[in-house]
């Protein structure tokens, strides 16, 4: 793509995208009188416009049935969460019978650590990047310790080389040939969340396993990002949160996937509840827990119907639009941020330099930028003229333009925003 630091051919990429209507489908924060450029949807996504509709149906459906609605709401509370397999299933590239929708994210990280994070005297260590996103590491370090490990022995950090900032593929692979007689779990992000760098995903897994060890990763960067498919990769679980890239609100539902050869296995060990158990004697409540032969097996309490509807209204999105279509504007809109920042580093002296991967294969639409020698300076004053990204201590300003509504002229705006404020 030959791209042009330009308003006019900003402007002529949008009206060539096929996805542009989705920007109306969407609320933007609005400063000074007009819509922000957002570009912290990595963070927080945007809210649709159906969200207040799909929520305001479930809070009628109360006000009408009271607890009838678990059987007579236009979408009954009872099996409200089975709606979501299908379409969450393509997202990840998984099976139905492999994705549950429930919880929050580190509360799924445990869970799933219950079941697949099961040291011995042998194999105990856990092989993770370094710097994973700070709640990653605290359930690691309290899953270590619970099981009466010392996390400094236990749990095997692959960080970056001295003088770079992404971790390479092949010390990511050396480490668990390293560890292969002693490594139990593998729990890797799918993308980092300061870097931005994607992490070859299939290639870990297969490391892994040829070791003897679990693979599983945490997607809260990856899921509604990244065209992915963890069963075909044969990945065996993962967890994701569904407010960042899948829009579904603050502290919104998490996703699962576990794989289909864990999920009909009955005596893997699990914390149980009612809601994982079989949905055909459930109601009896006899005593003894018997799992449901999918990843449903794992829920232990019924659906959070109100947080639920505001995913449904995102997850619709998704479906209508697919993870091909989003993939492909997202290369051309992280590309066109790539250029725009280098057209700016020609004039100046102390450059801006993205940290990202320049590899399209290796990230998706984050560029995490060090502002060197500028402080929070820099990222205060792009707030100020109406730009909405993120600031990670100790120099990092995140942008992540998101294809469901983001547009190539948020990108050159930005652009003009930040030589101004340069």
């Amino acid at each position: 793509m030959n791209y042009q630091n330009t308003e006019s051919f900003a402007r002529e990429m949008d009206e060539k995208d096929s996805l542009k209507g989705y920007r109306d489908k969407f609320y933007f924060p609005m400063m000074h009188g007009k819509k922000t450029i957002y570009f912290t949807g990595n963070s927080l996504g945007l809210q649709p416009v159906t969200t207040q509709d799909y929520v305001l149906n479930e809070l009628e459906d109360w006000a009408t049935f009271g607890v009838e609605g678990h059987f007579h709401a236009r979408n009954n509370w009872l099996s409200y969460h089975e709606q979501f397999a299908e379409p969450v299933a393509k997202l990840v590239g998984a099976l139905p019978s492999e994705i549950v929708v429930m919880n929050q994210l580190t509360v799924n990280l445990h869970l799933l650590m219950v079941s697949f994070y099961r040291p011995t005297d042998k194999r105990f260590k856990i092989i993770c990047e370094a710097k994973a996103f700070p709640s990653d590491q605290y359930a690691m370090q309290s899953q270590v310790k619970f099981h009466g490990y010392n996390p400094e022995d236990a749990i095997i950090e692959v960080a970056a080389r001295e003088g770079e900032h992404c971790i390479r593929h092949e010390d990511i692979i050396a480490a668990i040939d390293k560890n292969k007689d002693s490594v139990a779990l593998v729990l890797f992000g799918g993308v980092n969340y300061y870097t931005g760098q994607v992490f070859n995903m299939k290639a870990i897994t297969e490391a892994g396993h040829t070791v003897g060890a679990i693979v599983g990763f945490d997607l809260a960067h990856a899921a509604g990002n990244l065209k992915m498919e963890l069963h075909n990769w044969d990945v065996d679980f993962a967890c994701w949160c569904s407010y960042k890239y899948l829009n579904s609100g603050p502290g919104g539902v998490s996703g699962v996937y576990i794989n289909e050869r864990h999920v009909t296995d009955k005596n893997i060990p699990r914390f149980a509840g009612w809601w994982g158990h079989d949905k055909g004697t459930r109601f009896k409540m006899d005593k003894d827990f018997v799992p449901i032969p999918s990843a449903e097996a794992w829920q232990m309490s019924n659906a959070p119907v109100l947080s639920m509807a505001a995913h449904k209204a995102s997850v619709d999105i998704f479906d209508e639009v697919g993870m091909d279509a989003l993939v492909a504007k997202t290369e051309l809109l992280t590309g066109y941020l790539e250029f725009i920042i280098d057209d700016i580093n020609k004039s100046l002296e102390q450059k801006l330099e993205i940290i990202t991967p320049r590899d399209k294969s290796q990230r998706g639409c984050q560029l995490s930028i060090v502002a060197h020698g500028r402080g929070k300076d820099l990222f205060n004053k792009l707030t100020e003229a109406g730009v909405i990204s993120d600031w990670r201590e100790p120099n990092v300003i995140r942008c992540a333009p998101v294809p469901l509504y983001n547009s190539f002229e948020d990108v050159y705006r930005f652009g003009e925003i930040l030589k101004n404020s340069l």
